[in-house]
């Protein structure tokens, strides 16, 4: 069973300025120990704001304790009290909204998302998120209906600067089957009892196309290069890159065409372990780094990678981290689409869903680019 063709668009307007964050904690025994007010958060939260920036945001009146605002830094924590940290809304970055529906049914859709939206909330995107559009939409149906169920959420991710099909469930059990499906293809590659041929053993199967500097001469190409995880200023929680102590992994490329005067090359990319960043450490990690990839280069690494390096920009109005001024994981740029998933039917697995999502036009072969030419000659002459 296919997909049929996009059956309607959700998405709404940004507001200008998203809601603040709320964060809120109860000091236990161990955290009151002669503990004081901005070592707390600095410590617990030290991905939001360095210790300046908590104490400016204490002494601005953001943070209150058992109810009553405290803006003194050095006030000392007693075991049981409540806090509670409100940060000042911001204007994120600007962001797509819109999604097209590529599928759904009862337990499944699968949307369209297009290249600089987040799926979920991080960093400078709190609201300007995949989520929130679902939430916001979703949620809304539910209460005009006065159905009681939650909205879709998504099973896997996609990267910001990444297009293409991305799966959401709509059912508890849905979640749980799909969370199976995506899990299982990696300790698959993990086991190392794994075939060659990528979706071997696998229930879901997944395609991405994309274009890479350089011309690879091989047809096919498999990639078993581990991905682990280094410090890198700005990403809190360690950036991914080809590591031979990292996690196994396995990506098969095809290629589609070579453009030896714009020296690059259009791939298919099929993988079976989904670690992030995966296609883009890759072909990097081979000489072929996505073409505009602002991060990854040959070998599968950053452009700056200086364990040294204090990213010495001003703190944010509200004492939190400023953009950081090298690249990130997140930053835009690169072409990459996930293209085709095939997976069971959750209600009856002998029957197979196939989603396909339009190509963006760079990522076209010339024949297919004739063909759509073609095509839209013949619908407008019609």
């Amino acid at each position: 069973m296919s997909s049929s063709p996009p059956q309607k668009r959700i998405g709404l307007p940004w507001p200008e300025l998203n809601d603040g964050l709320v964060y809120k904690d109860v000091v236990s025994s161990s955290e009151s120990e002669l503990t004081t007010l901005s070592d707390f958060y600095s410590t617990k939260y030290k991905s939001s704001a360095p210790l300046l920036g908590w104490i400016q945001r204490i002494q601005n009146g953001q943070i209150q304790i058992d109810g009553e605002v405290v803006k003194d830094p050095n006030t000392l924590l007693r075991s049981g009290s409540k806090l509670v940290y409100h940060r000042l809304p911001w204007k994120e970055p600007d962001t797509p909204y819109s999604l097209d529906i590529l599928y759904e049914d009862d337990d499944l859709i699968a949307l369209n998302k297009p290249s600089g939206l987040q799926v979920l909330p991080g960093g400078l995107f709190q609201q300007r998120t995949l989520l929130t559009q679902l939430q916001w939409c979703f949620g809304k149906q539910n209460s005009s209906t006065g159905s009681p169920e939650s909205h879709p959420v998504p099973v896997h991710r996609l990267g910001r600067g990444t297009s293409g099909i991305l799966l959401c469930a709509k059912t508890k059990l849905a979640k749980t089957k799909l969370a199976a499906y995506f899990a299982e293809g990696t300790s698959l590659v993990g086991s190392g009892n794994l075939d060659q041929e990528c979706g071997t053993g696998r229930k879901i199967s997944k395609i991405y196309r994309a274009l890479a500097d350089g011309i690879v001469e091989e047809d096919e190409v498999v990639i078993r290069q581990p991905i682990g995880v280094i410090q890198y200023p700005g990403v809190a929680k360690g950036l991914y890159v080809a590591s031979p102590e990292g996690k196994p992994t396995l990506s098969k490329l095809y290629v589609l065409e070579r453009d030896r005067q714009r020296n690059c090359t259009l791939v298919k990319v099929e993988i079976q372990s989904g670690r992030p960043h995966q296609i883009r450490i890759h072909l990097a990690y081979i000489g072929h780094p996505l073409v505009g990839d602002p991060l990854y280069i040959a070998g599968g690494q950053p452009k700056c990678l200086d364990p040294d390096f204090v990213d010495a920009s001003p703190l944010a109005k509200d004492g939190g981290y400023q953009r950081p001024s090298q690249a990130v994981p997140g930053d835009c740029g690169y072409h990459l689409h996930a293209h085709q998933v095939e997976l069971p039917n959750l209600l009856d697995t002998r029957k197979v869903v196939k989603i396909v999502a339009p190509l963006p036009p760079i990522l076209h072969t010339s024949s297919e680019a004739e063909e759509k030419k073609l095509f839209l000659l013949q619908v407008k002459l019609n």
